[in-house]
C-alpha cells in the first residue's frame, strides 16, 4: 500500500502505452551527441560554436547546431548574440540545463568504467 505523499502512477492509456513525465527529456538526450554537447558547454561557462565544434570534432556542423536549437527551444542552454563584427554568439546552460547535466554525471561516470 502506497503512503499518500508517494507520487502518482504514470497514466496509461487502454492498450498499455504510459506517458511518462520523463518521455521528451529522453527524447531530447537520446538524441546524437546530446549528453556530450550538455557536458561540454557546462564545463565551461559559456563557449562559441568553433570551440563547440573543436570538442566534437566527429560531430558534423549541422548536427551540433541542430542539437544546440533543440537545447535552446527545451530550454537547457541560452544562446546569447553580441553586436559585434565580426558576430558573436555564444552557448551557456541554463538552470534547467545545469541540473540536467549535474543528474547526467554519475551516468556519463558509470559508463565511462563499464568499457
Amino acid at each position: 500500500m502506497a503512503d499518500s505523499t508517494s507520487s502518482p502512477a504514470p497514466t496509461c492509456d487502454v492498450d498499455g502505452t504510459c506517458y511518462c513525465p520523463l518521455t521528451g527529456v529522453i527524447d531530447t538526450l537520446s538524441q546524437k551527441y546530446a549528453m556530450q554537447l550538455i557536458s561540454i558547454i557546462g564545463a565551461h561557462e559559456s563557449l562559441r560554436f568553433g570551440a563547440i565544434e573543436g570538442h566534437l570534432s566527429s560531430a558534423s556542423t549541422s548536427t551540433i547546431s541542430k542539437r544546440l536549437d533543440e537545447f535552446e527551444d527545451a530550454g537547457l542552454i541560452s544562446r546569447t548574440q553580441y553586436n559585434e563584427i565580426p558576430p558573436r554568439v555564444e552557448y551557456s546552460l541554463t538552470g534547467d540545463g545545469d541540473d540536467v547535466r549535474t543528474r547526467l554525471e554519475p551516468l556519463l561516470e558509470w559508463a565511462s568504467t563499464a568499457e
